[in-house]
Formats: structure tokens, sequence, C-alpha cells
């Protein structure tokens, strides 16, 4: 058993809860920054500048991500396909943009992009809780199967 399994079900899920708003706020920020601000072209033109291959696809795949996916993760509605996305989205974003020795982002370092990564992995992994439109729609089904799978003798 893990420490995860000795928390009560109510603070888990508040806490799956309050990570899933406030990642997918940021996301869905940034995605609308890209959508609506910049636009899809000068997202694109501006992934060009930065040497990201596929610079129009990235674009689209960047703005259906961080809009799409960070909607996703607020509603808590296909919670591992969202977070999916995001790290792929983000493992991009490390790997063409931010992989630099220094950490902070004001530096041009990795850590925002690290830390959208690992919540929204956190998230896929562990689901989105009770208070989600995943449990509501799917009846907890994908929560009942990770706990069977804890709970069996190793």
């Amino acid at each position: 058993m893990t420490l995860g399994n000795r928390v009560p079900a109510p603070a888990r899920d508040t806490a799956l809860l309050i990570a899933r708003l406030l990642l997918g706020a940021i996301l869905v920020r940034h995605g609308w920054q890209k959508a609506f601000e910049n636009g899809y072209g000068g997202t694109a033109a501006g992934f060009e500048q930065m040497g990201v291959p596929l610079p129009q696809a990235a674009a689209a795949f960047a703005i259906v991500a961080e809009l799409g996916g960070g909607a996703l993760l607020l509603l808590g509605l296909l919670t591992p396909v969202a977070a999916a996305l995001v790290v792929v989205m983000m493992t991009g974003a490390f790997l063409v943009a931010h992989r630099r020795l220094e950490p902070l982002v004001t530096e041009g370092g990795w850590e925002l992009v690290a830390a959208l990564g690992c919540g929204a992995l956190l998230l896929g992994v562990l689901g989105a809780g009770r208070l989600s439109l995943d449990h509501a729609v799917f009846g907890g089904r994908r929560d009942h199967t990770a706990q069977t799978a804890e709970q069996s003798p190793r």
C-alpha cells in the first residue's frame, strides 16, 4: 500500500480537483493566447522562428493540446487523453525550446514546461477523481480498476 492509498477519498478528490483546475486554467490561458491573441498564423510563425519542425502542424497541435486539453482537465473529462496531449506537448516544448541547463523560465529554461508536464502526467495516472465528469460519465470504473490493480498480491 502506498501513501496515496492512505489518504482519505475526500481529501484525494479535493486535491485532484484543485490540481485539475489550476493546471487546466494555465493551459487554457496559454492556448487562448496561441489561438486568439497571436492567432494560428502568428503562433506558427513564432514556432518557425524558434526552429520548431513542421511549425504549422506544431501550432495546431499546441492549440488543441493547451486549449482543448486544458478545457478537458477543467471539466475532468477524458482526463487520460487530455493528460497525454499535454505531456506530448510539454515534452516537445522542452526538447525544442527549453532544454537549456538553466531551469528558470525567465531565462528560457524548462521549469514551466516540466511543471505542466509532470502535473499532467500525475493526473493521467491518478485520474480526475470523483469530483469530475469522468466519474459522472464513466462511473468511476477507471478508479476502480486502478484500486484493484494496487490491491492485488505481488
